[in-house]
C-alpha cells in the first residue's frame, strides 16, 4: 500500500501549472523508490554518484541530464530505484502537473535489471501515487515506437496507447 501522507501539504500552484514539491517514499513487493533530495539532485547532475551504492549500469544517459532539468524547472527530481540497496534505476515526472490535472512520466533500468517485472513495479508505483495526489488526473509517458520492453511496460502497469505516430507511442493512465 501506498503512503498518502501529507498530500496536501506538498502541492503548490503556479499560473498554469501545479508543482507537486515532494515525493514520498514508496515500496513495491521488491524495489524501495526513495525520493532525490536538492543534495543528491546536485551530486547526479554534477555527475558524481560515488555515495550512492550504484549497480552496474546506472546511471543511465539520461538520467543527469533530467535530474539537471527537474533542478532548472523547480520540480522534484524524482526516485531512485532500488533493490537489495542498490540503485538500479530512477523515474519521475518531466514536467510539473498542467492545468488539466496531466503529468508525464519518465523511467529507466540498469540494462542487468531490465525483462525482470522491475520496470512494472516503478511505473505503477509511481502512477499509483501520482493518481492518488488531488491535482492529477491523467498519467502519461511516452516511448519510440520500436521500444516494446517500454510499451509491455506501460500496459502492464495499466496504461492504454492513445496515439501512435512513426516517431512515439503516447500512453496514459487516468483516475
Amino acid at each position: 500500500m501506498l503512503s498518502a501522507g501529507r498530500i496536501e501539504e506538498s502541492i503548490v500552484e503556479r499560473e498554469a501549472e501545479v508543482v507537486i514539491e515532494h515525493f514520498d517514499p514508496l515500496q513495491t513487493s521488491r524495489l524501495r523508490l526513495e525520493p532525490i533530495t536538492a543534495e543528491v539532485a546536485r551530486l547526479i547532475a554534477s555527475g558524481d554518484v560515488s555515495g550512492l551504492g550504484v549497480a552496474d549500469g546506472w546511471p543511465q544517459a539520461g538520467t543527469k541530464n533530467g535530474v539537471a532539468l527537474a533542478i532548472e524547472h523547480g520540480h522534484p527530481a524524482g526516485w531512485l530505484v532500488r533493490c537489495s540497496g542498490s540503485v538500479i534505476g530512477d523515474c519521475g515526472i518531466r514536467a510539473p502537473v498542467d492545468d488539466a490535472g496531466r503529468v508525464e512520466i519518465g523511467y529507466g533500468l540498469a540494462d542487468p535489471y531490465q525483462g525482470q517485472g522491475f520496470g512494472s513495479e516503478v511505473v505503477t508505483a509511481i502512477s499509483d501515487w501520482l493518481l492518488a495526489q488531488p491535482v492529477v488526473a491523467t498519467v502519461c509517458a511516452r516511448t519510440l515506437p520500436s521500444n516494446a520492453a517500454s510499451r509491455r511496460v506501460l500496459e502492464k502497469a495499466g496504461f492504454v496507447m492513445v496515439r501512435a505516430t512513426d516517431d512515439e507511442c503516447v500512453y496514459e493512465r487516468h483516475v
